[in-house]
């Protein structure tokens, strides 16, 4: 197993979060886009130069920023 953040993650890859290094707003801010410690995410697509990373999560997909996604690590499978 591998630990990466989001802006590492592949396209197309899957992860487990394991850890948000943030404060509670931003805690609270993921939480209601459904990402939390626990979840399985998806990397669907991320724009070149530290643009928004997009997510599939529960079958939705949402958008976060780099700097959040930076934040989220996830354990994957090699």
């Amino acid at each position: 197993m591998t630990t990466v953040d989001l802006t590492q993650l592949e396209e197309g890859k899957s992860g487990r979060v394991v850890l948000i290094s943030g404060g509670h707003g931003l805690i609270r801010r993921l939480e209601s886009l459904g990402i939390r410690v626990g979840k399985n995410v998806t990397k669907v697509s991320s724009q070149l130069m530290r643009g928004p990373v997009t997510l599939r999560i529960d079958g939705f997909q949402v958008a976060v920023g780099f700097g959040m996604a930076k934040k989220i690590l996830v354990e994957t499978k090699r």
